[in-house]
This record gives structure tokens, C-alpha cells and sequence, in this order.
């Protein structure tokens, strides 16, 4: 079965079903089914209730992959990777939850990875440095599965801005090895390099990228604008703010764009666009469905412009929000409009640093998403 719904659109379905059985909204099962469950649970392959079971796995570095147990002889290993990245300060752990319902939902089809390869104080190296760690763990992962066909990356608050680094460096390792297989194979027949070319502009990690999805994530940082709601906007408080990002050390200085180095932009400016040595935008165009989530209340940290890429002014007024009829924390879904490569700055513009140039180039990013989708927090 092919998996053409976001992956985030799985842990919503499973909510359903657990209302429909009864297990959300305040009911609550029985006794005598508490101690059934229990019972049972050492008999994963038993289970008559139609749950599915599925097992951990977990790796020398703390990270685990969850998939479907007791498959039968005939059955094939599964063939998507998902991959789930944990934010600031965060670990595998933070994704065991989800990652099972994704498994339950698609028991044949998909793996679920949790990284750990940036957990708890590696999340403070900064951005470009948890990029290349994530990238690194994804090889690993392929190299262990080696039937997987499809990839996709759901990422919560700073894990978004991580797998967006990741994914521009897969896309170009898959670039180099097409060009190093060109070289060795000077003679060989054109009509098969000309068909792993084209095959490798199109993959991530030698796989098809079906889903890009970000929860909560800072894409444009977090520096002014009412971009920390906990700071409502109070211009003293952001420049507290912004000298006290020094304890986030190299990934503070990212989130504030205070890494100006060497005449070039701040580190979430260069993803914006493609460059000589990361493809960012091209790498993200790759993926068939790419969402962003941002919670339009109850989140104190990750303010609702920054994570669905909006200007402050463009925002949905909160009292024309409707809850979706099928999704209950769901309040809005759009598709951003594309930008005009004409309100593109120059480099030279945007490393000087005026908010109103920074800005022009910050938005462009949001052109590359699909969809955006506004809920609340309190589902957290």
C-alpha cells in the first residue's frame, strides 16, 4: 500500500479511533479490560483485539527504530523510512508515542526511526554541525534496511531547521556519488549514467522523499517580531532575550541570527535559497508533501509567525479561526502563496542586516512549503 497522506495526518486518525472505542474524552476503559491488556501484552502475536503490535529496536546511541512485530513468513520487510527529530534539549524518547502510531497505522509499510544523534546538550552545537549528525544517522539507518524505497522526515520545533540542514546534505552526497560514479564509469553505456542521474537528482539518501513535515519549528528564527510569545512583543524583554541566547551557545546564535561571519548572511538566511556548496531549496522541493504545523495558541516558546512562515501582518485573525470538522485542533489550512523572485535581496544586502531586507529573504522559504496548517497546543 502506498502511503500518500501526511504522516502527520496518522496520529490524528488514531485519536479518532481511540474516540470512537472510547478511550479519549474522559471515558475511560474498565478494570477488567486494564488487566486483559496487560495479560496480553507479553503475547504481542496473540492479540485478538485487532491492535497491532510493534516492537523497539533499539541502537548503540540511544535512538530506536519501531516497526510492526510478529510478521508472517510471506510478508515483506517494510519499504518507507520515516524519520522523527526531537528539538532543543530533547531526545529519542520525546518521538516513542507517535512513532508507534505511525507503525499501527501502516504495519506493513513504514519504519520509524528516532534519532538520537542530537539529544539533551548536543542540541546547543548549532544547526549546520545536529545537520551534518543527522545526516550521518540517516546513511547508517539506510545502510541497515536495505529495502527501503521511500523517505520522510517529521521534525518538532528545532528538529525542523535540523532535518532541513540534513536533508540538503543528503541531497548533496547523492550528487557527488552520481558524479564519482560518472568518472569511474568514463566508457560506460550513456543510456544507464544518463538514467542514475536522473534518478539521483531525485532522491534523498538514495531514497524517494515523500513527506517533509515540521511541528512548531523557528524557521525564521526567534530574534524580535514577537517571535517568544512569552515575551509579548515587549522590545526591552526581546534584547534581554537576545544578549541571553548566549547559554544556547552556537544554536542560540543561529536562532538570533547572531552568526554573521565572513561578510555572509546569518546561517537560517543561507538556507533559504540554494548555494554552491547546499542545495536547501532543492532538497526540499523534492519531497511530494511538505507542511508546516504552527500553533496559533498555547505556545509560549515558538511564536505562530515564525513556525507557518507568515509576516506578523499576514496572520489569520484568531476570532475567523473554525475548528476543523474532522480534526479537532486544526483551525486553518492554506497554501502559501509563491514569492516573487523579484523581492529576492542580494547577499551583500541581506549580511548588513536591515530587518526590512532580512525579512524579504526569510519569506521565500515559504513559498517551498505546500501546505501550512494552524492548530493549538493544547493538544500537547
Amino acid at each position: 500500500m502506498v502511503m500518500e497522506k501526511s504522516v502527520a495526518e496518522t496520529v490524528r486518525e488514531q485519536e479518532n479511533k481511540q474516540i470512537e472505542m472510547g478511550f479519549v474524552g474522559g471515558s475511560k476503559p474498565s478494570n477488567l479490560k486494564k488487566k486483559r491488556f496487560s495479560l496480553i501484552r507479553s503475547f504481542g502475536c496473540m492479540r485478538s483485539d485487532g491492535e497491532v503490535p510493534v516492537t523497539d529496536k533499539p541502537d548503540v546511541d540511544r535512538s530506536f527504530d519501531v516497526e510492526a512485530s510478529c510478521n508472517g513468513k510471506d510478508q515483506s520487510p517494510p519499504r518507507h523510512l520515516i524519520v522523527m527529530v526531537n528539538g532543543i534539549i530533547g531526545s529519542a524518547q520525546n518521538w516513542r508515542y507517535a512513532a508507534k502510531q505511525f507503525v499501527k497505522a501502516y504495519p506493513s509499510d513504514v519504519i520509524v526511526h528516532c534519532s538520537e544523534s542530537n539529544s539533551s546538550l548536543l542540541t546547543l552545537d548549532g544547526i549546520d554541525v545536529m545537520g551534518k549528525r543527522l545526516a550521518d544517522e540517516v546513511i547508517s539507518v539506510v545502510d541497515r534496511h536495505p529495502n527501503l524505497e521511500k523517505i520522510s522526515f517529521v521534525g518538532h520545533s528545532l528538529g525542523g531547521l535540523v532535518a532541513r540542514y540534513a536533508i540538503a546534505v543528503l541531497y548533496q552526497q547523492d550528487l557527488t556519488r552520481k558524479r564519482g560514479d560518472e568518472n569511474g564509469d568514463s566508457e560506460g553505456n550513456e543510456l544507464n549514467k544518463s538514467s542514475v542521474e536522473e534518478k539521483t537528482k531525485t532522491t534523498i539518501a538514495g531514497l524517494e522523499p515523500v513527506n517533509f513535515i515540521t511541528s512548531a519549528t523557528p524557521h525564521l528564527g526567534s530574534r524580535g517580531h514577537n517571535q517568544i510569545p512569552v515575551l509579548c512583543g515587549f522590545r526591552p524583554m526581546e534584547k534581554v532575550a537576545l544578549h541571553g541566547s548566549r547559554i544556547f551557545r552556537r544554536t542560540g546564535k543561529h536562532l538570533f541570527l547572531r552568526d554573521k561571519e565572513n561578510g555572509k548572511p546569518p546561517l537560517l538566511l543561507q538556507m533559504c535559497y540554494d548555494s554552491d556548496d547546499l542545495k536547501f531549496i532543492s532538497a526540499l522541493q523534492l519531497f511530494r508533501r511538505r507542511v508546516a504545523y504552527a500553533n496559533a495558541s498555547s505556545d509560549q516558546i515558538v511564536g505562530w509567525s515564525t513556525s507557518s512562515l507568515r509576516r506578523v501582518n499576514e496572520l489569520p485573525k484568531r476570532r475567523n479561526l473554525v475548528k476543523n470538522a474532522k480534526y479537532r485542533y486544526v483551525f486553518n489550512e492554506e497554501t502559501p502563496k509563491i514569492a516573487n523572485p523579484q523581492d529576492d535581496s542580494s547577499d551583500a544586502k541581506v549580511a548588513r542586516g536591515t530587518t526590512s531586507e532580512m525579512q524579504g529573504r526569510f519569506y521565500m522559504i515559504a513559498a517551498h512549503f505546500r501546505y501550512r496548517c494552524d492548530n493549538s497546543a493544547d493538544i500537547l
